[in-house]
């Protein structure tokens, strides 16, 4: 008889519902029936999109204005990995997450680097460069994120020009410098990489 395991998301922010609902996944070891209780329409969108992405059929209950997404797995692991391997590299160019406002951006930097602490990838390394670098350094609001980043194995490195250029060498609390020569090299020899 298969468990209806239930993780219960309300009134937590992005990326809190989608994190608790993969780890779930994870330690059911991706067998049985599984439900997720949102009450915002983020979270219940990007949980949809989560249960696809690993094998789920799912269907959406709303009661009382929160969504029960119902998720039973139909495919083994293995059978939906079809681009989850390969070195990813990601590129940081600035020290907010997209354009527009920037208490915003910050937001989001954070959640990016949170979530990337949490999900399962095979990223093997951060390059910060330009305004970048200033998540590297000790007075960062996300300095712990890259640090437990980098713990794991993830190789962290800061551009040595831009820190030079903004008087910040002394100030860097995670990883390594490195030059431009060597970044590229880094980032050419990835199977996958990301810019933000």
């Amino acid at each position: 008889m298969q468990v209806n395991k239930i993780v219960d998301a309300r009134g937590l922010d992005c990326p809190q519902p989608v994190i608790l609902t993969k780890k779930a996944m994870d330690e059911g070891g991706g067998a049985g029936r599984l439900t997720a209780i949102v009450d915002r329409d983020v979270a219940r969108e990007n949980i949809k999109r989560l249960a696809q992405n690993q094998g789920y059929d799912y269907r959406v209950e709303e009661k009382d204005g929160e969504y029960h997404i119902h998720m039973t797995r139909v495919l083994n692991k293995e059978e939906n990995e079809t681009s989850g391997s390969g070195r990813i590299s990601i590129l940081i160019k600035s020290d907010l997450f997209g354009e527009g406002d920037e208490e915003l951006g910050r937001v989001l930097m954070k959640g990016f680097l949170y979530t990337l602490n949490e999900l399962e990838t095979s990223l093997s390394s951060l390059i910060f460069m330009n305004k970048g670098i200033f998540l590297t350094l000790e007075d960062s609001p996300v300095i712990e994120h890259i640090q437990t980043l980098e713990k794991k194995g993830i190789e962290v490195l800061s551009c040595g020009t831009c820190l030079d250029y903004y008087q910040k060498t002394d100030k860097l609390a995670a990883g390594r410098i490195t030059n431009m020569y060597s970044a590229l090299e880094t980032l050419a020899g990835a199977d996958r990489t990301i810019t933000i």
